[in-house]
């Protein structure tokens, strides 16, 4: 250990523990009940002790696939956990501005410069923030992803049922999702359906990017998005982009490798025009210091009763206010 840097602290002398299983764990796998249970304990001894056997369900033996029902008794092995670090800043309490609320589910309209949870550099993000603004919720899990700088409708699941509902209609993509985009340059109007392979990988600094490849590359996943013209602007166009797949950054690559990137894009943009604009530069000193892509719509089937839903998000204000200045006559 390097001097001057203390060792994480430990737990004292580990015991078996049972646990009954509540809503919270009603219907999720064995494993990923004990790697949220056991928070900083490395996967492969979660696996380890469920192979041995170790982990028991109702006294018998269980795979790491068994999902787990109201009121199961499981056994949990001793295992050493690293204690949370006395010094660490608990999440702030916050709620976001509701959408939809029921029994079941919740609905933000997530800000860009949000994380939707934390890791990677990111001590917090939404779901830390609205669990500590909800301290009495029992369950509280995110359905699917947002990018921090992407704003827009972000869907949360208040029961499990709900959970894996709504999760098995984004996988079979039973999924309305709409998404605002401003991009650079004329969009050419018969440019309605793209259709490029995109590839995740890992650059020099071992940041995720996301890469366009030919539809036979090995590692390339199939990714389809719809792009239609909402209103063209002298330097700019406004696009209602719909996502047939939900591929990590998708939107920003397909629009970037068609030869007009998001407006603000940190990634995929066009850099200097981004510190331009930042600068209010060329904006008679509107200053835009984000990425215009925003989750503008979401239809989806509600979990419990089966009626479709669909939730609009409207323009966050700066957004808004860059496009009434792009339409102005200059």
């Amino acid at each position: 250990m390097a001097a001057g840097v203390p060792a994480p602290a430990v737990s004292a002398a580990p015991e078996v523990r049972r646990l009954v299983v509540d809503e919270a764990g009603e219907g999720q796998r064995l494993d990923n009940f004990l790697m949220r249970l056991l928070k900083g304990v490395p996967k492969t001894h979660v696996y380890r002790v469920i192979r041995s056997g170790e982990v028991r369900v109702n006294k018998g033996r269980a795979a790491a696939d068994t999902r787990l029902a109201l009121g199961d008794e499981v056994r949990v092995p001793p295992v050493r956990v690293a204690t949370p670090d006395a010094a660490a800043v608990p999440a702030p309490a916050r709620e976001f501005p509701i959408l939809f609320e029921d029994e079941h589910l919740l609905a933000i309209n997530k800000p860009a410069g949000v994380a939707v949870h934390g890791g990677s550099g990111v001590s917090f993000g939404v779901i830390e923030q609205l669990r500590q603004a909800r301290p009495t919720a029992k369950f509280l899990e995110l359905v699917h992803r947002l990018d921090k700088e992407t704003s827009g409708i972000l869907l949360l699941a208040k029961k499990r049922s709900a959970l894996t509902h709504l999760q098995d209609q984004f996988r079979s993509r039973d999924t309305g999702k709409t998404y605002a985009a401003l991009v650079l340059g004329p969009w050419p109007a018969r440019l309605k359906v793209i259709d490029v392979a995109l590839h995740k990988t890992l650059d020099a600094r071992g940041e995720r990017h996301v890469l366009a490849v030919p539809a036979e590359h090995p590692d390339g996943r199939r990714s389809i998005s719809l792009v239609q013209v909402v209103q063209s602007f002298q330097q700019a166009t406004l696009l209602d982009v719909t996502i047939k797949t939900g591929r990590t950054h998708q939107i920003r690559v397909h629009l970037a490798q068609a030869g007009h990137p998001i407006v603000g894009d940190p990634k995929y943009g066009d850099f200097a025009l981004n510190k331009q604009w930042a600068r209010g530069e060329g904006l008679a000193g509107i200053r835009f210091e984000r990425m215009f892509l925003h989750a503008r719509r979401l239809a989806f089937d509600h979990p419990a009763t089966g009626q479709r839903i669909e939730l609009v998000a409207p323009l966050p204000p700066e957004c808004a206010t860059l496009l009434a200045h792009l339409a102005e006559p200059h």
